[in-house]
């Protein structure tokens, strides 16, 4: 099943990477506290159906295995028996931007089922340094095992084909699913690369597609050398992959939303290109398209 998780390693790989990148907005950082998210989960005439998954657990004890459920929250969209996508969040949590993205993910041609994983259980950052500390806390092979209980829920419930796509965080974690979990048929993943404890993907086991953008900042995470060595991994794994960088774009440049633009610009990233993101688009459904169809 691939490398097991440690969430200390992961976490100073991204939070470092956070760290390090010369974002302009640092020093006005507590008037960046001041703006709330908006999140499409608050709004009463929500498209998506919130459900509840319940996961396996399975502890080892004196010889004896114990086995518990645990129960997280998702959010679904789209036709009952459409190929299923699960749509992995970026730091912050369920908010508005990875809706918007699930929301497209359900209405592009041809359409698929979008479900998102609450990973966080209900928390969602509003400013750089909550999302930070809900990332650092988060149970990261709990995280897996989220993941593979949506993958078979979308399975249970119509879909005979289901993908992982996510973001940052959840890119990093979508790729992780090529190599930990059998079940998925194809991966999507944008500007994350996990760390080696958590997953190498020179052993991943589903197609997987990434994009990057050439101007990120985040060493060894998602910056062009990240990308170049996820590519030649993922060659030794000997699945059909694809790895696109995009030129004169930063981190997070899908981020399209007039909100998501608002927050980029307010941690100072300020490369707007709707082309680049329109073009990762396509190839995202060209790519799903062909391995999810059944």
């Amino acid at each position: 099943m691939g490398l097991l998780l440690t969430a200390k390693t992961f976490s100073s790989i991204a939070t470092s990477a956070y760290r390090t990148i010369p974002f302009r907005s640092r020093p006005i950082l507590s008037a960046y506290r001041k703006t709330p998210t908006r999140s499409m989960a608050d709004s009463s005439v929500s498209p998506f159906k919130k459900i509840q998954i319940q996961r396996e657990d399975s502890n080892v004890l004196h010889s004896d295995v114990q086995a518990c459920l645990q129960t997280f929250d998702a959010y679904v969209v789209g036709k009952e028996d459409a190929p299923g996508i699960v749509v992995l969040q970026e730091w912050w949590g369920v908010d508005f931007e990875i809706k918007n993205h699930a929301l497209r993910i359900s209405q592009i041609n041809p359409n698929f089922k979008a479900l998102i994983p609450d990973l966080y259980r209900g928390k969602v950052g509003l400013d750089v340094a909550e999302a930070q500390h809900l990332m650092e806390g988060l149970d990261w092979q709990g995280a897996i095992k989220d993941i593979r209980a949506s993958v078979g829920w979308l399975k249970a419930n119509g879909s005979q084909k289901v993908g992982v796509t996510g973001y940052c965080m959840g890119g990093a974690l979508a790729i992780a699913s090529s190599v930990l979990i059998p079940e998925v048929d194809a991966v999507v993943a944008f500007y994350g690369v996990p760390s080696p404890e958590l997953a190498d993907p020179s052993i991943a086991k589903a197609p997987v597609q990434a994009h990057f953008g050439e101007l990120d900042s985040f060493v060894g995470f998602a910056d062009i050398t990240a990308a170049k060595s996820l590519e030649e991994k993922l060659k030794l794994s000997g699945v059909p992959s694809e790895v696109h960088i995009y030129p004169g774009v930063g981190h997070a440049f899908m981020n399209a939303s007039p909100d998501g633009v608002k927050r980029r610009k307010e941690m100072g990233l300020n490369d707007e290109n709707e082309d680049a993101a329109e073009l990762a688009w396509s190839r995202f459904s060209s790519w799903m398209s062909r391995y999810l169809s059944p």
